[in-house]
């Protein structure tokens, strides 16, 4: 018998469909066919979907049932500032010494992006360099507001990657920030890894799906 998914399970599976556009921007998530595809009763999918307009990747608007949030350049330029800080403030709490021990390590996932594939989707790496780079924080209250917020703008960053250029321009950063932090220089760190997501902002309005 198969399991039923539990409601973190659920909420995993649709914030993915978020994300990737399977459910599209600005469109009425059809609960229906929804709890047939993911094999649920409406119950359950209900409180998930609940769940996720707590976390604004869902809104809900009465007599229409929820919905996926249109792009929203504002909302981009509200979010991508507001990571970037908490990321440079979370980089700033850790200690030097251990973040000594970090630049070889994003090092290696840096050469792991840029070894991708043409046409890779080089997203996924890019969010363990970033991972890595936090895992050294000791504030679990902070890491926990980082995890919460970047949903909301990952919605968006297809755009961003969807030329190679940019890619590359993101990795050269990522080095850069390695090397600031091998020099024991944070605050060269924080200042590249803020301008690192803010200067994104640049390409949404040509790239937003």
């Amino acid at each position: 018998m198969a399991r039923t998914p539990l409601r973190s399970d659920l909420i995993e599976e649709i914030t993915a469909r978020v994300l990737d556009g399977r459910l599209a921007a600005g469109t009425r998530v059809n609960e229906v066919h929804l709890a047939r595809e993911l094999g649920v009763s409406r119950t359950p999918l209900r409180e998930a979907l609940i769940g996720l307009t707590g976390r604004g990747l869902l809104v809900s608007a009465p007599g229409r049932g929820f919905l996926v949030p249109p792009f929203d350049p504002d909302e981009a330029r509200r979010l991508y500032p507001l990571v970037a800080e908490l990321e440079a403030l979370a980089l700033r709490w850790t200690s030097p010494l251990e973040l000594a021990g970090l630049p070889d390590a994003l090092d290696a996932v840096a050469d792991e992006m840029a070894a991708a594939p043409d046409g890779a989707d080089p997203s996924e790496v890019d969010d363990r360099w970033h991972a890595l780079l936090l895992s050294r924080c000791p504030n679990p209250h902070l890491l926990r507001l980082i995890e919460q917020t970047k949903p909301l703008l990952k919605r968006y960053e297809s755009g961003y990657f969807a030329r190679a250029d940019r890619a590359e321009e993101s990795i050269g950063e990522h080095r850069r920030i390695a090397a600031a932090l091998r020099d024991g220089d944070v605050r060269t760190a924080s200042a590249v890894l803020v301008r690192n997501w803010v200067k994104a902002l640049a390409y949404l309005g040509k790239d937003e799906r």
